[in-house]
């Protein structure tokens, strides 16, 4: 099958088990404009795959995703259009990984930062690198963390611990990810990628029905318990992207970041 998906975004195969690869390792896997909509959309693309049973989501290079491209979430201080289609999108993400019929497991091979985190979080299995972490930095830039992290880490995580890391924006490590509830296991970085594929071999034997219909329950759980955190989130996350607070940090991340 072919897949109709931006550069930034690039789909292996390998028999019934597909790899989704975040592929702008030159800029930590940010996620720009094209690989937000292509996220936001191959989830449909890769149902649609009548061959496919297991995917494999990871980054290229050394990270698996830094979160927000500084210079495409800055554009949206001055382009309102911009900014309420990037909440669009974010919000059919998480949906559509929620639908999503078949198992993804999350090969974490680096930093997993802001929707990095949201995406390593949403999949069904998260093997996690000892080189890896988690963060969710949102407040720290003015912003309310309503792509995922405020609404669904209290699902999964005791809520005291949650708080600390969401109001912080600190590193989790691989370890204390798993301890959390945030990463299934942690893996040796060489063998990360191996492992990834041996349990999708395991899955891609399962009774695809049986596989995908307790998916499918399992998932019911937390898209009833989601409804009214992520809706919630994402209207905050619109009045605080218009703050004077938030334009302030942020060009002054962008600042630092460029005299880096």
């Amino acid at each position: 099958m072919g897949y109709e998906l931006p550069d930034a975004v690039r789909i292996e195969v390998a028999g019934p088990i597909r790899v989704v690869v975040l592929d702008r390792p030159g800029e930590l896997n940010a996620v720009d404009a094209q690989m937000h909509w292509a996220l936001a959309n191959l989830w449909r693309q890769l149902a649609a795959d009548q061959a496919a049973r297991v995917v494999i989501l990871t980054g290229a290079g050394r990270t698996f995703s830094a979160g927000g491209d500084l210079e495409w979430i800055t554009s949206f201080l001055d382009d309102p259009a911009a900014r309420d289609e990037s909440v669009r999108e974010g919000a059919q993400i998480i949906e559509e990984m929620l639908r999503f019929p078949l198992p993804v497991i999350a090969a974490i091979n680096g930093a997993a930062v802001g929707l990095g985190a949201s995406l390593a979080i949403l999949s069904d299995i998260a093997l996690i690198s000892e080189r890896a972490y988690l963060a969710d930095p949102h407040v720290a830039v003015g912003l309310v963390a309503g792509d995922g992290g405020a609404a669904f880490w209290p699902l999964l995580t005791p809520i005291l611990r949650s708080r600390e890391y969401l109001f912080t924006g600190d590193r989790i490590d691989a370890p204390t990810a798993v301890e959390l509830g945030l990463a299934s296991r942690v893996v040796p970085p060489e063998e990360l990628l191996p492992a990834a594929h041996r349990l999708a071999e395991r899955l891609a034997a399962q009774p695809p029905d049986a596989l995908r219909s307790t998916k499918r329950i399992v998932n019911m759980h937390l898209s009833q318990a989601l409804a009214g955190p992520l809706q919630a989130g994402f209207a905050a996350e619109v009045v605080t992207m218009q703050s004077a607070e938030h334009r302030r940090r942020l060009l002054a991340l962008r600042q630092r970041a460029a005299t880096r």
